[in-house]
């Protein structure tokens, strides 16, 4: 397979570091074709701005989404927005990696999703009518693909458990795992999720180093988070509200979920 790892933290000689070699050497190991985005060592461009679009503004007001969809569509977005969306489509899976800053991922990351995920490339597409409301959630330009988010966080598993004080980690990283992965078309593999950052010695590494293995094994083959998908069904169109009789009185983001 082709497997691209979009990295995000800024020490390589960090548990993250480690973590991000010992994939990559491990997938290249294993036979498949592997390609980085270090982000920090790409000193990537995080904040989305007119200067996406190399055709000339002559003073015109900057709005993001309009701007985004006529540099896609004129090809002309910058050369790093184009060749991140390559690697993207040449993938069969993406793999992002990094920490869980503030409950959510850090800021670069976020503005790597800001910029490649372009109008016409990751959203805004396909067409909106009284049965459709465009392809995403389980469609789009995306779809057929896998995807999978490495974690690392300093808190313990059960500060994120059903009643841990930070809240569950799937609600945590539903608007990652479902907003950003599943909308445009993603199948979206369960969360490899590494706690108590601080106090990882050499024989938890080793551990951690065997379950990314069998899940690194798994990437063709693990059954993806049951999504429900927009356009299937199950949701009011255009109101995009869940149908009365699916999960009735169920609410928030595990209504989401196909029922087991």
């Amino acid at each position: 397979m082709n497997v691209l790892i979009v990295f995000a933290h800024p020490e390589p000689k960090s548990l993250n570091g480690s973590i991000n070699k010992f994939i990559v050497e491990y997938l290249e190991t294993s036979g498949h074709q592997v390609k980085v985005s270090d982000l920090y060592a790409m000193n990537w461009k995080a904040s989305i701005d007119s200067n996406d679009n190399v055709a000339a503004y002559q003073n015109k007001v900057f709005q993001p989404t309009h701007d985004s969809l006529e540099a896609f569509k004129n090809h002309t977005q910058s050369e790093d927005i184009v060749a991140e969306q390559e690697k993207i489509i040449w993938a069969d899976i993406v793999i992002f990696q990094f920490p869980l800053w503030w409950f959510s991922m850090p800021a670069i990351l976020k503005g790597w999703v800001d910029r490649v995920y372009a109008a016409g490339f990751a959203y805004a597409v396909g067409e909106h009518s009284e049965n459709h409301w465009g392809n995403r959630y389980g469609e789009g330009t995306l779809a057929g693909k896998r995807a999978m988010l490495v974690v690392t966080m300093g808190g313990w598993e059960s500060h994120f458990s059903a009643r841990g004080v930070n809240g569950p980690i799937d609600d945590i990283l539903f608007p990652i795992q479902h907003g950003i992965l599943f909308y445009p078309g993603f199948d979206v593999l369960p969360p490899y999720l590494i706690h108590k950052t601080n106090s990882i010695d050499e024989e938890r590494f080793s551990q951690i180093q065997a379950e990314l293995a069998t899940r690194l094994d798994q990437l063709a083959s693990q059954p993806p988070i049951a999504f429900r998908k927009q356009n299937a069904g199950q949701y009011d169109i255009p109101a995009l509200t869940l149908k009365a009789e699916i999960a009735p009185g169920k609410t928030g983001f595990s209504a989401h979920l196909e029922d087991e």
